[in-house]
């Protein structure tokens, strides 16, 4: 590879080049990105949409002494191969490669660790009051993207900056979107600064006096100060400025000398300055222009062509979800739908098309959904919130505080449960089992396969007196056919699938299919296991326990949660509470209490032992255990009695 790219061993290499070199740069920038993101999948719209100010900034700082903080991280592939990751960044998002977010213990650059949106800002404030604590003189930036702003706690940081008043520049990159087109009052907001008539009357007005003005630096800088006053009585800047910051904007974020000489000058201003850039997202790829939807995050596909429209041969958990709203909304108009800046990525899609007033997209904002949910609840509607389960996270004190304990009937449909791939640790969804089995009142289901989720759907939403949840997996189904209308199952019944005498796997959501597969392999060895969906991890079947306590010596639990807390911890505590002469053992399989680095899932569920093959194995020794320790125990017993 040739230019001027593989030449940058570090972000005080671009201190260097001419003016003209970094204009070149943005161009390898961008067609390394896509490239590579061809060859891997990853986030392609924001990081193409950031390429030019990604260059400014460090040509202005002095990254890793100046703090740099990446808000939402998927903004940073231009960052990653201006701090010493291109050579392997054909590994991005691959087991072992570059992380497709920031993180600290990839490179010193990487500021602070993100995956999940509004947090750079905060992050920064404590960056700031730390460096002022300490007397030094660092600089402190935050990159926000202008979806972060529908998220509170970007409102949090901003006013704790202004309350503080420190030295921080907050750089908003507006482009109008986070995944899906942004929504709420704050968007309208920027689209008033960015595109009222009268700030584009006046602009041009004021740039035709500056043409028809004589050359000379007095004039210009008197017309310049004109323009800048003018504009201020129309743009309406009073949210930040009320907030403590010095507003400066909207600036074209795709020009560099002018991106360069702003950042050099507010660099030498005190207190808190925000930086309001213009973007587009998937800049200078014309599909990822055309849609920055569908391109904000990819698969691979042939960067000449563009990804293909494939229809899926077995349609996604999240379609299947999709459409039983529409199905089930269809025929009862108190059902609504909540989601967190992603409608289209929750299957959401029609339903809003065909009941808008019924499919609320507030942002991300997860707290808020839960309790503008506990509202529509207490008004006597239906809801149904539906959010990533690494997402749902952000929200577990109105889960608690506001829905469980007024008892309100709230669906939550947490999709993405357990690891979801190449994304990684900050979005493997492995804890909502235990945070939400925690929840007082709440019931708790996983689906085995998409026409069981259909009926557990229509399982939450027929229950009146507390929440609800049903969590499933990134991805396609099994591809079983769909049985029926949507109909309640009855809450806490389990369902036994396969008998067998030596062992019982008892699983939940995706690790059942994958106990049916082990226990076809343990059958093939002579080891025949009985497989129980149970379905509910609250309330557990107590009679089907009670009854697999009196037939089985040996038990698994099989999820993909993790083991603290979980399905598995669940059943243990129902055991401590059934005090049975001869209890089996129990044994706990699930996620480890440890991070999950990115991999395919595949990749991931096998190196953690909990694939089909590896399921048997681990099995199979521990029944070989039992048996000699029982030959040991057999032999003991006859030495003693001869």
């Amino acid at each position: 590879m040739g230019g001027i790219l593989p030449g940058i061993g570090g972000p005080g290499d671009l201190k260097q080049l001419t003016g003209e070199q970094l204009t070149e740069l943005c161009d390898e920038l961008r067609e390394q990105i896509i490239s590579s993101v061809s060859r891997t999948g990853g986030h392609l719209g924001a990081s193409l949409g950031v390429v030019e100010l990604t260059v400014a900034l460090h040509r202005v700082f002095d990254s890793p002494r100046d703090k740099i903080v990446w808000d939402v991280g998927h903004q940073a592939y231009g960052h990653k191969l201006l701090t010493g990751r291109l050579a392997g960044f054909d590994t991005l998002r691959r087991r072992g490669g570059v992380s497709g977010f920031p993180k600290r213990s990839e490179s010193p650059h990487d500021t602070f660790g993100v995956g999940h949106a509004s947090t750079a800002i905060s992050a920064a404030v404590g960056y700031a009051a730390a460096r002022d604590a300490r007397g030094e003189d660092n600089a402190v930036v935050a990159v926000v993207g202008d979806g972060a702003l529908t998220g509170g706690l970007a409102y949090e940081g901003l006013n704790n900056a202004g309350l503080l008043g420190t030295n921080l520049i907050v750089v908003l990159n507006d482009n109008k979107m986070s995944i899906s087109p942004n929504v709420g009052a704050i968007s309208k907001y920027l689209t008033r600064i960015t595109s009222g008539r009268h700030y584009l009357r006046l602009e041009a007005d004021v740039w035709d006096l500056l043409g028809r003005m004589p050359r000379g630096g007095r004039a210009q800088d008197l017309a310049g100060r004109i323009k800048e006053s003018l504009k201020q009585l129309v743009v309406p800047t009073v949210l930040f400025e009320e907030l403590g910051f010095k507003y400066y904007g909207p600036l074209d974020g795709h020009d560099l000398p002018l991106l360069v000489s702003t950042l050099q000058a507010v660099r030498q201003l005190k207190g808190p300055i925000l930086i309001h850039l213009i973007t587009e997202k998937g800049k200078g790829y014309s599909f990822a222009e055309q849609d920055g939807q569908r391109y904000h995050g990819v698969g691979k596909f042939d960067k000449a062509e563009g990804m293909k429209v494939v229809a899926p041969t077995v349609p996604s958990y999240t379609d299947v979800f999709g459409e039983t709203m529409c199905e089930l909304a269809a025929a009862d108009p108190h059902i609504h739908a909540v989601t967190a800046a992603m409608p289209s990525g929750t299957g959401l899609d029609r339903l809003r098309e065909e009941a808008p007033r019924r499919c609320h997209d507030v942002g991300i904002a997860e707290g808020h959904a839960v309790t503008f949910a506990a509202g529509l609840a207490c008004a006597g509607e239906r809801p149904v919130v539906a959010i990533y389960s690494t997402f749902l996270q952000r929200a577990v004190d109105q889960i608690i505080h506001d829905v469980a304990l007024q008892h309100l009937p709230v669906v939550f449909a947490v999709d993405r449960g357990g690891v979801v791939g190449e994304d990684g640790p900050t979005h493997h969804g492995v804890f909502d089992l235990t945070f939400l089995r925690m929840v007082p009142g709440m019931v708790v289901m996983a689906p085995r396969d998409e026409d069981q989720l259909r009926h557990m759907l229509a399982t939450g939403l027929a229950r009146q007196d507390g929440p609800s949840a049903l969590r499933y997996p990134r991805g396609a189904g099994v591809g079983v056919p769909l049985t029926g209308a949507p109909t309640p199952l009855p809450i806490g019944r389990a369902e036994s699938l396969r008998r067998g005498a030596d062992v019982c796997l008892l699983a939940v959501g995706t690790m059942v299919p994958a106990a049916l597969g082990a226990a076809e392999l343990l059958a093939r060895r002579g080891c025949e296991a009985e497989v129980v969906d149970m379905r509910f991890i609250k309330p557990l079947d107590a009679a089907l326990l009670a009854d697999v306590w009196l037939r089985h010596r040996e038990v698994f639990t099989l999820e993909e949660n993790t083991v603290v807390g979980g399905f598995g911890a669940g059943v243990l505590e129902w055991a401590s509470a059934h005090d049975e002469p001869h209890p089996p053992r129990v044994e706990c399989i699930g996620i480890p209490d440890e991070f999950q680095e990115h991999a395919t899932r595949a990749e991931l569920l096998a190196g953690m032992g909990l694939d089909p093959a590896s399921l048997a194995e681990r099995i199979a020794a521990r029944i070989a255990e039992a048996r000699a320790d029982d030959d040991r125990q057999a032999d003991r017993r006859a030495g003693s009695a001869s």
